[in-house]
């Protein structure tokens, strides 16, 4: 790991972190994308192909990139209700009881988190909070399955009070997809699943084709394509955002448990080869305990590879000499994971200014955040959280004002909306503020 003393030198490492470039691929899949298409394209014409295929012939184009791609002939696009059903007897006991934990909690803080209706009758002013009417959910189904991330993103979209919820995955050699993923999916509370994966998959739910309906918002995280898809189709349809790979901050001073910070790191690091672990530490001989309890703690990983390649090439540890200067350089890097590993933790959650999630004091595992305290684990990354928050319930509601006013405020407020109206030239607009106190004064006025 690299070892960066002072804030001037986290703010030179800040501003040289490179952001992950979506047209870099392995060579590997440039070979691919030619035996495919039949010719070279980057990985954005590649999607740019699916998209315009997918929207010009619907179900056939998805079942005819599906067999170019995955070497999958689907017959049917969607998992029968049947099927779906039965994958929750089919998953252990144990991992049903943990989704149903989950869930509920996840549902439970976005009810609370929920922005509300409200009408003030003194101003004339309000707010109506619609769900949207449906919301697509893309869950991988590869190397990696992820149903944490449906229970998260499905928990809070059907907490939100969302009429409707599909879920494209894909079928990988099988007839129907991972079974962790469909128990997880039923249990959260999806309507439809749809065997479909990669960008052809983002197309169909934006689109919507004969078989898939089209969404309002398409949720989920996916590969290079998946992610390009999602990119292109902002604007036709909602999304989640653009998430780069994961990182944690972890804030540590002298009193803080060595193994406690390395398992943290350890844990974020495992996720893959860009994963970017931090410690910022008040303490040179904590943060040399770490480093050994990492090495120690590492040699049991079934991922030690991938973690300690992501610590090495991305991971860093800061030193500095307060905890004033800690945070200041945690807000820096605008992180997706803060844990704060100290001894009075509120003390300093104040002091935060930029982060997708905190988590306050060493029992407060972020670990605990990815699958099971209630908050999305769905987070802004590479210093998105300067401006981003995580996916919560209000990002699956349509806030709509309402204009309700009294006759007393119309007189009021018309001849200054008429003075501006007019200062830019429109005089309709003026004309149609002028006639609502002309009417109220005239006679003739409806009553």
């Amino acid at each position: 790991m690299k070892v960066l003393h002072g804030i001037s030198e986290v703010r030179e490492f800040v501003s040289g972190r490179s952001i992950h470039s979506l047209e870099s691929v392995p060579e590997e899949v440039s070979r691919r994308i030619q035996d495919i298409f039949g010719r070279q394209m980057t990985p954005a014409e590649v999607v740019s192909h699916i998209l315009s295929e997918v929207r010009s012939n619907g179900d056939s184009a998805v079942r005819d990139l599906t067999l170019r791609i995955d070497g999958l002939e689907l017959e049917s696009l969607e998992v029968d209700r049947a099927s779906f059903r039965q994958a929750v007897e089919e998953v252990p006991r144990e991992l049903r009881d943990a989704f149903e934990l989950a869930t509920r909690r996840i549902n439970d803080f976005a009810r609370a988190s929920l922005p509300k209706t409200w009408h003030d009758n003194d101003t004339g002013l309000g707010e109506m909070v619609v769900p949207m009417d449906r919301v697509g959910v893309y869950a991988p189904g590869g190397t990696a399955a992820y149903p944490s991330t449906i229970l998260m993103v499905v928990g809070v979209a059907r907490a939100a009070g969302v009429k409707e919820i599909i879920l494209c995955t894909p079928s990988r050699g099988g007839v129907r997809p991972n079974n962790a993923i469909l128990a997880a999916a039923q249990i959260a509370g999806v309507d439809r699943v749809f065997r479909i994966g990669g960008a052809q998959a983002i197309a169909a739910m934006a689109y919507g084709t004969e078989s898939v309906p089209p969404v309002d918002k398409v949720c989920g995280p996916g590969n290079v394509f998946v992610t390009l898809a999602k990119q292109q189709l902002f604007g036709q349809v909602g999304i989640d955002g653009v998430f780069g790979p994961t990182e944690t901050v972890v804030v540590a001073d002298q009193w803080a448990d060595p193994r406690l910070c390395a398992a943290d790191l350890l844990a974020q690091a495992e996720h893959d080869l860009m994963a970017s672990p931090i410690l910022i530490a008040t303490s040179e001989k904590l943060s040399k305990e770490v480093q050994a309890e990492i090495t120690r703690q590492a040699r049991s990983l079934e991922r030690r590879d991938i973690a300690l390649a992501a610590l090495e090439n991305q991971g860093a540890v800061i030193l500095v000499d307060t905890l004033d200067e800690a945070l200041e350089a945690a807000n820096m890097f605008a992180p997706e994971h803060l844990n704060l590993l100290v001894r009075d933790p509120w003390k300093w959650v104040n002091k935060v200014r930029h982060a997708g999630a905190v988590f306050v004091g060493e029992q407060s595992a972020e670990v605990l955040g990815d699958y099971v305290a209630g908050p999305s684990h769905t987070l802004p990354t590479h210093g998105t959280a300067r401006f981003a928050s995580y996916l919560g319930a209000d990002q699956f509601v349509k806030r709509i004002p309402v204009v309700a006013l009294d006759d007393e405020t119309v007189r009021k407020l018309a001849p200054v909306a008429s003075v501006i109206a007019r200062s830019e030239g429109f005089t309709a607009h003026a004309a149609a503020a002028d006639m609502r106190t002309g009417l109220q004064n005239s006679e003739d006025a409806p009553s």
